[in-house]
């Protein structure tokens, strides 16, 4: 079983970790096709000032600014699970996690950077801003990684997947012929957002800690403050109703 996850515009600085490089990252049979989009991203990035940058990474902040205009082969890297920085991220609190439950997280969660693409929890990055949605000039980036990815993520990935990403980065990935597991949130009867981020991370929390390894595992789990008042199934889909209780 493996688990999809969203990223956070949010990261925390700094690095311990050696620079960008292909042993960084899993796929490595792929990682010419990381090398040319980070090729692109450092051109567009060298080829705006100050000002433009500001509003192409949506920063006010000149220090900021500075900061993301910096070149990202020089900077050192962290595990993608603790570069983010976020609802989700906060709610499953990593660090905080036992060993076991660290190495579930390491070899299980699959991210979806809107820079590198997907990458594993434990793949090393550095910090940069990109945010979702953003156009390189020649290059859609969500089209760019289905297209270049898909085939190998569909070798990769097991049989059976929670997906826990927010509906923006399925563009980067469509599960075709996997047994998926997804989930909505409500809260006094409505679809909630903030509060799916957060229940998002409390799941993957409880996964880690129980050793989650299949969808039957997971329906025996009960978790605090929420309960499956429906469940919908459409192909390979099956998705989760859960409610939030206070």
């Amino acid at each position: 079983m493996n688990i999809l996850l969203a990223p956070a515009e949010t990261k925390n600085s700094g690095g311990d970790d050696k620079f960008f490089c292909k042993s960084n990252f899993f796929l490595e049979n792929l990682f010419s096709k990381r090398e040319n989009i980070l090729s692109q991203y450092e051109e567009h990035v060298k080829s705006l000032d100050l000002d433009e940058l500001s509003k192409w990474f949506s920063l006010k902040k000149m220090s900021e600014v500075e900061r993301y205009s910096e070149s990202l082969v020089n900077k050192k890297t962290l595990k993608a699970i603790v570069r983010y920085e976020g609802v989700a991220f906060d709610a499953l609190n990593y660090t905080s996690l036992n060993d076991s439950a660290k190495e579930y997280v390491d070899n299980k969660v699959i991210l979806f950077s809107n820079l590198f693409g997907p990458i594993k929890a434990n793949d090393l990055i550095p910090d940069y801003k990109f945010k979702q949605g953003s156009k390189l000039p020649n290059t859609a980036i969500e089209k760019y990684y289905l297209e270049n990815f898909s085939e190998s993520l569909d070798e990769y990935l097991d049989d059976e997947i929670i997906d826990l990403r927010a509906g923006f980065y399925e563009k980067f990935y469509k599960t075709k012929n996997k047994k998926v597991l997804t989930f909505k949130f409500l809260k006094d009867g409505k679809v909630v957002s903030h509060w799916a981020k957060h229940y998002r991370g409390v799941l993957l929390k409880e996964l880690a800690l129980n050793n989650i390894n299949s969808f039957s595992e997971f329906m025996d789990l009960k978790i605090d403050n929420l309960e499956i008042c429906e469940t919908i199934e459409k192909n390979n889909v099956k998705t989760l109703i859960m409610n939030i209780i206070d």
